[in-house]
């Protein structure tokens, strides 16, 4: 015997199904005019790092953008120790308020890293791991730099790392390969183009995933 569905049960799914486009539709007419929160984090505290160079070229290509609203978070600035506790000292306090207020803050980020020895910084790993819920449901993008392998070892070890906090990585990354000769001796890239547009691909994509959640949260929070 074949089973059919209820008429009213049809009616009911599509009733709350309708409901919920118009309510992402609100959502996203009310966020779309506001421009995206991007925390761009500087992962090295490396003395000597190369990271401030490739950081200035980054934030130039960012702050081109209307739609972007830019954080910098230089983890040479705040100074995170690697032993975590659920009741940091006041000093460690006073070092995570540097940080976590523009993680807490941002729609999306940008993780600079270089490579060392085949991964990403300590530094970068101690501020990951000292925050939870900041990561959760928002795109992160990746920009690296180095020697042969322009630091892509590092970016895949981080993804996995992100997807466990529920972080959304984005695909396409901007490296820099032998990135010293890369630029003069004003921080300008020699021969930009490429760069360039591969910095316009990943900023393109992390923007559609960071209104494309931050729009989908304001109809239902994550996880609920």
């Amino acid at each position: 015997m074949t089973e059919t569905t209820s008429p009213s049960v049809t009616a009911e799914s599509a009733s709350s199904a309708a409901e919920l486009a118009a309510e992402f539709a609100a959502a996203s007419a009310s966020v779309s005019a506001a421009p995206l929160r991007v925390a761009v984090v500087i992962g090295s505290n490396r003395e000597g790092r190369f990271g401030p160079v490739v950081a200035e070229w980054l934030l130039a290509r960012v702050r081109e953008r209307t739609d972007l609203a830019v954080d910098v978070v230089d983890l040479a600035d705040a100074d995170l120790p690697t032993s975590l506790s659920f009741s940091p000292s006041d000093a460690v306090s006073a070092e995570l308020a540097k940080v976590t207020p523009k993680l807490a803050a941002a729609d999306a980020f940008i993780v600079l890293t270089p490579e060392y020895n085949h991964s990403y910084p300590a530094s970068l790993k101690s501020l990951i791991d000292w925050h939870g819920a900041e990561w959760q449901a928002k795109p992160v993008a990746f920009v690296s730099y180095g020697g042969l392998s322009g630091g892509l070892r590092a970016v895949e070890h981080l993804r996995p790392v992100l997807a466990e906090l529920h972080a959304v990585t984005i695909r396409d990354t901007v490296s820099f390969h032998n990135a010293g000769a890369l630029f003069d001796d004003a921080g300008n890239h020699r021969d930009p183009a490429s760069a360039d547009a591969a910095a316009k691909t990943l900023l393109d994509q992390l923007t559609w995933w960071a209104w494309a959640l931050r729009s989908a949260k304001e109809v239902r929070p994550y996880g609920s």
